[in-house]
């Protein structure tokens, strides 16, 4: 994110859903509508799943759908040493500091 917002020149400001806020998280509630239009389908092919997703709609609105091949590692974090240069990018807030932060560009 700190890359993103010194590539494009913005302030970036993420919250974050606590643990078990769910019904909150406007993703959880797609991922609710499109296990409620999947109606209990055996989705036992990559394939499949792809064409489920792209029929359903939410909000009168369809997705977009993508098959994203990266894999992303688990577990990985950064040593406080690692973490200290964006450290001093990031203002969290005194009300609820590990979820919601902000990040300033380099420029700005």
């Amino acid at each position: 994110m700190t890359e993103f917002s010194d590539r494009y020149n913005v302030k970036v400001r993420l919250i974050y859903y606590p643990p078990y806020h769910s019904k909150y998280n406007p993703i959880e509630r797609c991922w609710s509508r499109l296990e409620e239009h999947w109606n209990g389908e055996i989705l036992d092919t990559v394939d499949k799943a792809i064409e489920w997703s792209k029929t359903m709609t939410w909000k009168g609105v369809k997705p977009v759908v993508h098959y994203c091949q990266k894999v992303y590692k688990n577990g990985v974090k950064l040593t406080k040493n690692e973490m200290k240069p964006y450290e001093d990018r990031i203002s969290r807030s005194s009300l609820l500091p590990k979820w919601d932060v902000t990040i300033e560009p380099l420029s700005g």
